[in-house]
């Protein structure tokens, strides 16, 4: 198999069981060797008492981007840590969209660029994601 291959099918399978990003009604839009793009539109229910999208919800569909791209190559990864950066507010109606970057990977461990923007392109959340493989793969 390509390593395009090996990423889709990865996806796929990681897809089937996660439930939590179906549920949230995240999107993945796109996969390949270490990298991810997802989406998601920011309805009632994601907001918070301010009117805006709630940091968690959006931290959600950071981390989800960041698991399918960490878990591309039939390794299962897991977050080890991360840190973010809420640069600005995400509004009821926005479509924002979150895409995840390789930046190091080596044996047992990864480390991630995640960005989300809006619909405008304009950045909203910066967030690194380190991970760590743990046993299995996932097909």
């Amino acid at each position: 198999m390509t390593p395009q291959e090996i990423a889709t099918k990865s996806a796929q399978a990681l897809w089937q069981e996660d439930t939590a990003s179906q549920n949230m009604q995240m999107v993945l839009d796109k996969v390949g060797p270490g990298w991810a793009e997802m989406t998601l539109h920011i309805e009632p229910h994601h907001c918070n008492g301010h009117g805006t999208c709630h940091g968690g919800i959006s931290f959600a569909l950071a981390d989800s981007c960041f698991a399918f791209a960490c878990n591309s190559y039939n390794q299962r990864h897991v977050g080890q840590h991360n840190h973010i950066s809420y640069i600005r507010p995400i509004q009821l109606g926005d479509t924002i969209r979150a895409i995840a970057k390789e930046v190091s990977k080596t044996t047992n461990s990864g480390i991630y660029d995640i960005s989300v923007y809006n619909q405008n392109e304009v950045k909203c959340i910066e967030m690194r994601g380190w991970s760590r493989r743990v046993a299995g793969s996932l097909y």
